[in-house]
């Protein structure tokens, strides 16, 4: 698994609000639930997005446009500039007018459709994932609050097939856009990445160096391992002093720091999306003992493996970037030897799915 995958792996899509917005001028709609991605696909018509935030310049998107909005801040999604939002989309998923007014019933067109109009000149695919997964967070903290790509020979029978299955209600439906919405994220990721000039994260341009991109899926694969430098770095067919230096020069820190912050970010998605018990998480990551593993997480994010498991998906979470290389508790570690919520949906397209 590499980074990239990551994203997806963690947890993936399941239950992500998919829909066709539908829209005759003048609107716009404000967005503020919170969601860590969309992606948007502009079918027909022309859409700007207004940055979250407020403070960058609207895009402009026609057909073929596609747009990924990184949460959580509020965005706005219009006709034009100068139409004032009309619908606003806030915490807990409802969809009302600014005024509080409930529009589940006024804007349901049909199956997955939603909008003023039911041959409106704006469609709109849009895709939202609802859980921000801890493998994702390098990866959502690389990308801008808005970026834009138009769709090419990868996104293109993508995007066909995903405007022929959205509005389809069989048996597994909501199974198969999940796994088309994965497909698409990871093909409009791929493409800004590789676009001219792109700014990619060191960790991304480091997985296509035969060294260090050999030792990180490595680590990425098999994080329970006991893991070190000299062991990686025999894998890898180089020194230990050799992958040190090259692995901290394109990733931005060293091997065991990235390990720990792996093996944190995989055990707080297992906390989350499983039952296992904190001892099998603790085995699962690579620790000797739940003590130790307990003592790693909570220094790291804040709470307790058990208090993060029982809180919201916001609480304690701090960034796994910032682990250190050595786990507290673990002797193993400090010679190098260690080891779906629909309640988010708005109302519209919580009647729709």
């Amino acid at each position: 698994m590499d980074a990239l995958a990551g994203l997806l792996d963690g947890p993936r899509a399941r239950g992500a609000f998919l829909l066709r917005m539908v829209m005759e001028p003048p609107w716009a709609v404000r967005i503020e639930d919170r969601a860590p991605i969309c992606l948007m696909s502009v079918r027909r018509g022309t859409v700007r997005v207004t940055p979250p935030g407020g403070g960058g310049v609207p895009v402009r998107l026609g057909p073929g446009g596609i747009a990924v909005v990184r949460g959580p801040d509020p965005y706005t999604v219009g006709d034009t500039d100068g139409t004032a939002p009309h619908a606003l989309i806030g915490p807990g998923g409802v969809c009302t007018t600014l005024h509080g007014r409930p529009l589940a019933e006024d804007m349901a067109l049909s199956v997955r459709t939603w909008g003023n109009a039911a041959d409106g000149g704006t469609a709109v695919l849009v895709g939202t994932y609802l859980m921000a997964g801890e493998i994702s967070r390098r990866l959502l903290d690389a990308l801008p609050p808005l970026l834009t790509v138009s769709a090419d020979a990868r996104t293109g029978p993508l995007l066909e097939l995903l405007d022929a299955e959205i509005a389809r209600d069989e048996p597994g439906q909501r199974v198969v856009l999940d796994r088309l919405l994965d497909l698409l994220l990871i093909a409009v990721l791929r493409a800004w990445f590789a676009r001219p000039g792109g700014d990619a994260p060191a960790w991304y341009r480091a997985l296509g160096d035969p060294v260090v991109g050999t030792a990180l899926r490595l680590l990425q694969d098999d994080p329970a391992h006991p893991w070190t430098v000299a062991s990686l770095a025999a894998r890898a067919g180089v020194s230990r002093a050799g992958l040190a230096r090259r692995f901290t020069e394109l990733v931005g820190e060293p091997p065991m720091s990235y390990l720990t912050a792996w093996r944190l970010a995989v055990a707080a998605d297992l906390l989350r999306e499983s039952d296992a018990t904190v001892e099998a998480v603790a085995r699962r990551v690579g620790y000797s003992t739940p003590f130790a593993f307990s003592s790693a997480f909570k220094r790291v994010r804040g709470v307790s493996p058990q208090e993060f498991r029982g809180g919201s998906p916001g609480d304690g979470r701090a960034d796994a970037r910032d682990a250190p290389g050595r786990e507290p508790g673990d002797a193993r570690a400090a010679d190098g030897n260690g080891p779906r919520d629909t309640r988010h949906l708005p109302e519209p397209q919580r009647s729709l799915l």
